[in-house]
């Protein structure tokens, strides 16, 4: 069987795993749903009250995003793994020609599909619910890989947590520890106003940052295939889900 073989089925056997748990199916879905509605459609922004909230609401688009791009990989990856190392999996694998690149890649795959289904919910939620004024443009097409980078960036992340956490409950832990402080510290709720001048540099830090940028780029700001800004953002993240990726595969449990 040939790599692109192996990648195909353990994608459909990953696929059908994920569609046989209902209640993750369920909140994988529910949860930005709820979210745009509490606080898109309910809560609102009020663009002259000034705090959180004080922007038009296709500024936050990039947040509610990120939602699903940040913490579904953390831990859907992250539990996939610590599953695998408790019942033992890792070595019924290790006797098949599947690679840890090619079982990461499949899950990967798998989480892509799965976002970027929810993320187009996200995007039709914010238009018909909150009347976030997203530009249509054929630059909107580049949210495609910019939802596909970052899911492979914090599925490789997930992979690295859950390989050094003890159960799949630490992994829950960890991914929450990891997820909460990026979701609100890297350019997407919160404004780079509201933070203190020091924290500027930590933020650039942030892996999360460079798709709230480029993503605020395309959705509210109306920038066009060719802009530097969106351009210079979105081959951050593709390094940056290179490095996370091939530290994820490298991370995964040997049992060769």
């Amino acid at each position: 069987m040939t790599a692109t073989g192996r990648v195909r089925a353990e994608f459909g056997a990953a696929w059908s795993s994920f569609l046989r748990r209902r209640t993750a199916v369920f909140f994988t879905f529910f949860f930005p749903v709820i979210l745009v509605l509490i606080f898109g459609a309910l809560v609102q922004t009020q663009p002259t009250g000034g705090g959180l909230f004080a922007e038009p609401q296709a500024y936050y688009v990039p947040g509610y995003l990120a939602t699903v791009v940040l913490f579904t990989p953390l831990s859907r990856v992250g539990s996939e793994i610590a599953r695998h190392r408790e019942g033992n999996r890792f070595e019924k694998l290790a006797t098949t020609p599947l690679s840890r690149a090619e079982w990461l890649l499949a899950q990967t795959l798998v989480n892509v599909v799965v976002i970027g289904l929810a993320a187009l919910l996200i995007l039709v939620l914010m238009v018909v619910a909150t009347g976030a004024d997203i530009p249509l443009s054929p630059s909107l097409l580049l949210l495609v890989p910019f939802v596909g980078l970052g899911v492979a960036t914090f599925c490789g992340l997930g992979s690295v947590l859950g390989s050094v956490a003890d159960s799949q409950d630490g992994v829950i832990a960890a991914s929450n520890a990891v997820a909460i402080p990026l979701l609100f510290l890297s350019e997407t709720f919160v404004t780079p106003a509201l933070l203190p001048e020091w924290f500027g540099p930590v933020v650039n830090l942030s892996p999360l940052t460079y798709f709230s940028r480029g993503v605020r780029a395309l959705t509210y700001e109306g920038a066009g295939v060719g802009d530097a800004t969106v351009l210079a953002n979105l081959a951050i993240v593709a390094v940056l889900a290179v490095v996370f990726f091939a530290a994820g595969a490298f991370a995964i449990p040997r049992t060769d």
